[in-house]
């Protein structure tokens, strides 16, 4: 499955764990907050141009950023990026990208590359160590050792925090839906504690993302103690752009105010 046809009710999937369950009911539903609305991870089809995102925003009063993905069946070459930027500088949006495997930039160059806002990546495509891939986004996915899954997780997302070139690390401690009722037991604080530590490291800031709910307020607490910048992101490519439910709550539970927020620079 691609990137692309993702899910969209991934929040009812059974045994996902929705982290706005622990919010207190008292926290839920306001709308009023200490920081600009700005969604950086919200994508264009064929059917839901930029248009569409920008009618969204006016009527919200939210602010995008758009992503695609440096791949092959998306934005294959310079080429292609190069007429990804120049169709996206037109509008009042940050124009990013989503990267899915290791070392992706080489196949760029650096001068297309330093016309981007921003980079958005996730470890969500994860080394089984024999070849294949965990896919962790699909429902179907299927882990038959955890510790060994965490494992290579864990190492995956390292790579992706001290190696490649990133601003925003994407659908944080995110977990396959077979083993998301452990949530809790698996992120334990050593782990939590090494991917903060790495995103700090390099000023890389933690996506709070609104579809699957995720991080919960314990890392978001920790992160905001040492010094990490946040994100909100949709991940939407449909009427749900900007909407935010979850990142708004977890946001004002957690005090997050403006100076907590990265946004990026716009280059053009």
């Amino acid at each position: 499955m691609k990137r692309r046809t993702f899910v969209k009710n991934l929040s009812l999937s059974a045994g996902l764990v929705m982290a706005s369950s622990v919010i207190p009911a008292a926290c839920q539903g306001t709308e009023k907050t200490n920081f600009e609305l700005l969604d950086l991870h919200v994508h264009t089809t064929d059917k839901f141009t930029i248009e569409n995102i920008l009618e969204i925003g006016k009527k919200n009063q939210v602010k995008f950023g758009v992503v695609d993905h440096p791949i092959s069946w998306a934005l294959k070459d310079d080429n292609d990026l190069k007429n990804y930027i120049e169709k996206l500088r037109k509008y009042p949006v940050y124009i990013g990208l989503q990267p899915t495997y290791l070392g992706w930039s080489k196949n760029y160059s650096k001068e297309l590359l330093a016309q981007v806002d921003y980079i958005l990546m996730d470890p969500q495509m994860v080394p089984m160590g024999n070849g294949d891939t965990w896919r962790i986004w699909e429902f179907d996915t299927y882990i038959d050792d955890t510790e060994d899954f965490m494992k290579r997780y864990m190492d995956y997302s390292m790579e992706v925090l001290t190696k490649e070139p990133i601003n925003i690390f994407g659908w944080p401690l995110f977990l396959p839906v077979c083993i998301s009722r452990d949530y809790y037991k698996l992120w334990t604080e050593d782990r939590m504690q090494q991917i903060i530590t790495a995103a700090k490291a390099r000023n890389i800031a933690i996506e709070i993302n609104d579809m699957s709910h995720t991080p919960h307020e314990e890392f978001i607490l920790k992160a905001k103690a040492q010094g990490l910048k946040f994100t909100f992101g949709s991940d939407s490519r449909n009427n749900n752009v900007g909407r935010l439910a979850y990142c708004k709550r977890i946001a004002e539970k957690c005090n997050l105010t403006a100076a907590d927020f990265y946004v990026p620079v716009k280059k053009g």
